[in-house]
């Protein structure tokens, strides 16, 4: 095995078991891209304009973008010489590294993982995304999680638009055992949001999850709104929310960009969660987003299951991108 993927092994048992997982759920976008390698490497070994060329169209072809192909390729241009001869597993590794450096880490104030290490408490996460990317079975995971490491949990039944979705995070409130605020439908979701915070800080909750209305990225004013609960907010917690975590679907492929757009510019998105990610051949769309935006993927989702949402581990991600 090269360098760059014997280099970053897993460590823990738990690790590979999360690996593995990974892998089985990213076969449709592993086999699409590497049939598309496979072919643009066939009967070739040279890394001229060429090739290339031929090389970004299969990036942009596997739902990496624009931006983030345009930089991969430069990038490469710079690490060979002209009519450079290397073997596939060679252009793998040099794939993997360039993909894993233009990819973002989770830093603070994001809690790496559930146990909230060096954290002040309540952590509040703030979640948004459009109508139909799985944000509230998102949080419902979360919930599960969190609550699993032993975390005192509070929900936010900030979406007071659709009609089932304080009932479907009831469901979730039950299931998980932790607490939820809520208004009704056609509350003010900011209320609904300033009242789940101040409830956090008096119980001394570990984390408060705030759910939002699934709003249209085009919609100004919905999603101006987003903006007013933040705002709402800080006002009694002036730290908070420390994670806007954007949702994203991996089936949706390019439109997610759009959506990542018009959201971090009305928020201040600072991590993302992508959904649906096992048997979508559009798991490019991870990296491009993640880079497009400078912004960590802290969550996937790789099955229906509260324990298939993972935290994201990018060096895991890119290794069963390429694995044989």
């Amino acid at each position: 095995m090269f360098n760059w993927f014997s280099k970053n092994k897993p460590k823990e048992k738990d690790e590979r078991v999360d690996a593995d997982q990974t892998k089985l759920a990213l076969a449709t976008t592993r086999t699409g891209f590497l049939s598309k390698l496979g072919r643009l490497f066939s009967g070739k070994r040279q890394i001229n304009g060429a090739f290339l060329d031929e090389l970004e169209e299969v990036l942009l072809t596997s739902d990496v973008g624009v931006e983030t192909s345009i930089r991969i390729i430069e990038n490469l241009e710079k690490r060979v010489l002209k009519d450079a001869y290397v073997s596939q597993d060679e252009l793998h590794e040099m794939l993997a590294e360039e993909i894993s450096m233009l990819m973002p880490d989770v830093s603070l104030p994001l809690a790496h993982n559930f146990t909230l290490d060096q954290i002040v408490k309540p952590y509040v996460v703030l979640v948004v995304g459009v109508n139909g990317v799985g944000k509230t079975t998102t949080i419902g995971k979360l919930a599960h999680q969190y609550a699993k490491e032993g975390k005192k949990v509070i929900l936010g039944a900030a979406d007071t638009f659709r009609a089932a979705a304080v009932e479907q995070l009831t469901i979730w409130q039950n299931r998980v055992g932790v607490s939820i605020v809520s208004h009704g439908m056609n509350s003010d979701p900011a209320a609904v949001a300033f009242d789940a915070v101040k409830q956090a800080v008096e119980e001394n909750a570990d984390v408060l999850i705030i759910d939002t209305a699934g709003r249209l990225h085009n919609k100004i004013g919905l999603m101006n709104e987003l903006s007013k609960i933040r705002r709402v907010i800080a006002k009694f917690k002036p730290d908070a929310p420390q994670e806007v975590l954007l949702i994203i679907d991996a089936t949706t492929g390019q439109n997610a960009f759009e959506q990542a757009k018009q959201f971090t510019s009305s928020t201040q998105v600072n991590a993302l969660a992508v959904t649906k990610l096992d048997g979508t051949a559009k798991g490019g769309v991870v990296i491009g987003v993640s880079h497009a935006f400078n912004l960590p993927v802290k969550y996937i989702g790789l099955g229906e299951q509260a324990e298939d949402l993972k935290l994201f581990n990018k060096y895991e991600f890119i290794k069963s991108i390429f694995a044989s």
